[in-house]
């Protein structure tokens, strides 16, 4: 009786077992739309949480290690800080750290030896990389084994390429490799990394940098080529292009202009850094390079050297990062990087 009352009543309608009883909700058993709603309330929250368990280490790493002591050497380039990494007790001094940097020869020396390295070294790792490139990408098997082979300086050590240039390549005794290929034509042995007439010691330095450094902007250059179309090639060769320097000249030099650009602003920075080559290959006996010195280095000796002036040395640093950052900034707008090709 009370079952068919209760299938009788009005309205009465199909229901879920137990949708809102007590004890489904004590289940956990919920209405789609609270659902939902937890789900708006709970995802971005989940999402950032995670996000700062991945990146909050990094995070703090960078601004402990890196930020930090950029801030702290412009503070110390204020003082007349010596043998101290703190200005308390110093002299503030202004701005004469930077007119003491802008006027010294020997700083001045320096960014000359920079634009000097740039000459040599732009130009020929941007040649070699892009004709390892192009061989690279031409070829029909054995592709990766090439490809990790030309790389594989990148993970070399600086120092450690360096000391093999220096005692086993470019020795200036008889046992060098290249003076030993050298006596096989009949030529005399050289003097490499102490002759300075002519300077022989921009051939090692050059060559080591080649060396470590052609791989990493060969790959740069491998992605550009292989994201050209190869469309652009059947339609060259319908209108007659022959392959080979044709070809290249008017279609693929042109399509690599983005990867050029990033290549050269690349180069010039790696540029400025110069530092573990000149140090390790032109130091004499009291482990100061007489000649060639680039900027990195002549802060280097300025800063911890047997003066330790802190204060001049991070005034020069600030005054080389901010070349590094104008020089940067004109070359991207002289290039048009980020400009929308048409």
């Amino acid at each position: 009786m009370a079952a068919g009352r209760a299938a009788a009543a009005p309205g009465a309608g199909p229901r879920s077992p137990g949708a809102h009883s007590p004890g489904a909700r004590s289940l956990g058993v919920h209405s789609p739309r609270a659902r939902s709603l937890g789900a708006r309330l709970l995802g971005p929250q989940r999402r950032n949480l995670w996000f700062w368990v991945f990146v909050g280490p990094f995070a703090i790493g960078l601004g402990l290690f890196t930020y930090v002591p950029l801030a702290w050497s412009v503070y110390l380039s204020f003082f007349d800080a010596h043998n101290t990494v703190s200005p308390a007790g110093s002299d503030f001094v202004g701005l004469g750290n930077y007119t003491a940097m802008l006027t010294d020869g020997a700083f001045l020396g320096s960014l000359g030896t920079f634009a000097l390295f740039t000459v040599f070294i732009v130009p020929a790792t941007y040649a070699l990389s892009l004709a390892l490139a192009l061989m690279v990408n031409r070829l029909r098997f054995a592709q990766a084994f090439f490809r990790s082979v030309f790389f594989l300086p990148t993970a070399c050590s600086y120092v450690v390429a360096a000391v093999i240039w220096k005692l086993s390549i470019f020795n200036g005794v008889r046992f060098g490799l290249a003076n030993t290929v050298l006596g096989w034509f009949g030529a005399d042995q050289t003097a490499w990394l102490s002759t300075t007439d002519p300077p022989w010691y921009w051939l090692v330095i050059v060559t080591v940098r080649l060396w470590l450094q052609a791989g990493f902007y060969m790959i740069l250059f491998l992605a550009g080529l292989q994201r050209i179309s190869p469309q652009l090639y059947e339609a060259a060769a319908v209108d007659g292009a022959r392959p080979g320097w044709q070809t290249f000249r008017h279609i693929t030099f042109p399509q690599l202009r983005a990867t050029s650009v990033a290549v050269v602003l690349l180069l010039v920075i790696n540029a400025f850094q110069a530092f573990d080559e000149f140090y390790n290959l032109l130091s004499d006996a009291r482990g100061y390079p007489p000649y060639a010195r680039p900027p990195l280095v002549y802060l280097y000796y300025t800063a911890l050297g047997r003066d330790q002036n802190l204060g001049l040395g991070s005034a020069g640093a600030v005054i080389l990062a901010l070349i590094i950052a104008v020089a940067t900034v004109v070359q991207a707008r002289w290039f048009g990087l980020g400009r929308k090709e048409e």
